[in-house]
């Protein structure tokens, strides 16, 4: 085979569009854009095969810096929009992407039903523990006594969310949380969770240096699980439970029925959802 006839390598800059990414500089976010990248660079998914469905926030810009389809949706409704296209077009490679405010706040009750309908999807929240775009509010997962913002000058004093124990409890059939400081390992896995068949939830732990400059230590405390991926939930859960959420890996895979509404791929077109209309 000549040189002409051999296919062309897809390399993960061509999952990048021409959109300049106006993350401040060292966030962590764009490391989570690269790591998605060289993950559908390294399945060589047609771009035209895959869409990215954000909510909003900082992390949920994330869409429009890639070349594939997406949707820049509403505040929490990103997995909503995301289980509409899925019932639609079960032959599309679906990701979903938004951080902790808008995946656990507004969005909390999508993202517990979404856990346990286990639709095939990705989901990424890209977790830097606070409210970056509105400029720096307690999130659920800040800690308690957190008190460097103006809203809760003395902490929140309440307990923050657990989100690899919230997926668990929902029932999601995969869980694993990264660190975007090791995009390579956040790379592999997205390939595993894209790969997986069912919800596959990714907690990237994301770094804020203009609001908690204080998580760029992280990179001294993150470190890997011990424990191998498993497929007992008790495991998973006490797992979950004795770590300091700082460990990072594979936590939990298993297959559970996937929902699927219909199940024919590409048949449910506009003209025959306008004709239901029709008087």
């Amino acid at each position: 085979m000549d040189n002409a006839a051999r296919p062309i390598p897809i390399r993960p800059r061509d999952y990048k569009s021409e959109i300049k990414p106006v993350w401040c500089p060292g966030c962590g976010d764009f490391a989570v854009l690269n790591a998605i990248t060289k993950a559908l660079a390294f399945l060589e998914l047609p771009r035209e095969d895959v869409s990215f469905i954000t909510g909003i926030g900082c992390s949920s810009r994330i869409a429009a810096y890639t070349s594939v389809y997406g949707f820049h949706g509403v505040h929490g409704r990103a997995l909503a929009l995301a289980s509409g296209l899925k019932a639609a077009r079960p032959d599309l490679t679906v990701l979903v992407a938004g951080g902790d405010g808008d995946g656990l706040s507004i969005g909390g009750n999508h993202f517990i039903h979404a856990c346990r309908r286990n639709m095939d999807m990705t989901y990424i929240i890209m977790d830097n523990e606070v409210y970056g775009m509105t400029k720096g509010q307690a999130s659920p997962t800040t800690a308690p006594d957190w008190a460097d913002s103006k809203l809760t000058p003395q902490g929140t004093g309440i307990r923050p969310f657990q989100p690899a124990g919230l997926a668990l409890t929902a029932g999601a059939s995969f869980i694993a949380r990264g660190f975007t400081g090791d995009p390579n390992g956040l790379a592999r896995m997205l390939v595993e969770a894209i790969e997986h068949k069912g919800f596959s939830f990714v907690q990237a732990l994301s770094p804020c240096p203009t609001f908690r400059p204080e998580q760029m230590e992280w990179k001294h405390q993150v470190r890997g699980f011990e424990q191998e991926t498993t497929s007992d939930p008790i495991e998973a859960v006490q797992r979950i439970q004795a770590d300091d959420g700082m460990s990072t890996g594979v936590i939990f895979r298993r297959q559970y029925p996937v929902f699927q509404p219909g199940g024919k791929s590409g048949d449910c077109m506009l003209e025959s959802i306008e004709s239901e209309f029709l008087i």
